[in-house]
């Protein structure tokens, strides 16, 4: 079941009641009216962005919805995403699973990095594709992607794809610091890492232990693993907006609406059509599976 987002970007009061998440407007009670603006089973919720320095949260409100396995994004004054809140307990057999995924072999996750980089380059390509550029180049770098990536195809891919994607933004390079619409990816990125991250932890495994990312200071690397098939739906839809309103210097409303839909977006997953957020899922079902040795195959998204 696709749970759902919820995106809170004005003053509110979350509080509990009943297994329902209870919002409350301050500006609604002001104008003498019940300051009661919704009512949301706990059990729904998949993903909640906190995108305002005046929400107040209690603590009933964090623990039930780590309890239901409910991913928490909180934004910084620039409200930009600063932090990700996850359930420690997200699986009955964890255990068993973290040590599946901290024996795996070395052979294993490097053929599991060449089918991630693989599909992410497929994805790549799709997206030139509906923006009208070349992607044969793309098709032939993700058809000689060698275990563990060893001939650094994703960088070769990087290269080309990037200043193709915005053919309407003079110059763009990719950069998490560098001019618009990089600040649209790293919002759509960091909405993405947070479902990838909820998908993992429910899956049963360790966010932290990825198959290619190893930085020492990364508490989410298999989340940056995982995700990167996935990266080209933010990228559509990022392209999509740029078209219509151009390259923002500060994020709107609109901007972050759309973003937030990215969850829902359709991908085509083992021939089966559906949501981002349950693709995801089962991508993180397959990876532990792969961990067990139960199948080599990790199940990866086409971008539609």
């Amino acid at each position: 079941m696709i749970k759902r987002t919820l995106y809170f970007g004005n003053p509110a009061w979350l509080s509990v009641d009943r297994g329902q998440l209870v919002i409350r407007d301050p500006a609604m009670k002001a104008a003498g009216g019940s300051d009661v603006k919704a009512r949301v089973p706990m059990e729904d919720i998949g993903l909640v962005v906190l995108d305002h320095q005046q929400i107040t949260v209690t603590h009933s409100v964090l623990n039930t919805l780590l309890y239901h396995n409910a991913a928490v994004v909180v934004c910084d004054e620039r409200r930009h995403p600063s932090g990700l809140l996850l359930n420690l307990e997200g699986n009955t057999v964890q255990a068993e699973l973290f040590k599946h995924q901290i024996e795996s072999s070395e052979p294993l996750r490097k053929q599991l990095w060449k089918q991630t980089v693989e599909a992410k380059i497929r994805n790549q390509a799709a997206v030139l594709a509906r923006v009208g550029a070349d992607a044969g180049l793309l098709l032939e770098l993700a058809s000689k992607v060698q275990s563990g990536d060893s001939g650094n195809r994703e960088a070769q891919a990087a290269a080309y794809y990037w200043p193709r994607v915005f053919r309407n933004v003079a110059a763009f390079k990719r950069f998490r610091e560098g001019t618009p619409p990089n600040n649209l990816l790293n919002y759509g990125y960091a909405i993405l890492r947070a479902l990838v991250a909820r998908s993992l932890v429910g899956s049963g495994l360790l966010p932290t232990l990825g198959i290619h990312h190893r930085n020492r200071y990364n508490a989410y690397a298999l989340a940056d693993d995982i995700m990167e098939p996935y990266r080209p739906y933010v990228d559509l839809a990022v392209v999509e907006l740029v078209n219509r309103l151009g390259p923002p210097e500060t994020l709107t409303l609109e901007h972050k609406g759309q973003l937030l839909k990215i969850p829902t977006a359709d991908v085509l997953l083992d021939d089966k059509a559906g949501p981002l957020m349950v693709a995801v899922q089962r991508t993180t079902a397959s990876l532990a599976q792969c961990f067990a040795g139960e199948q080599r195959k990790l199940l990866c998204p086409s971008l539609l």
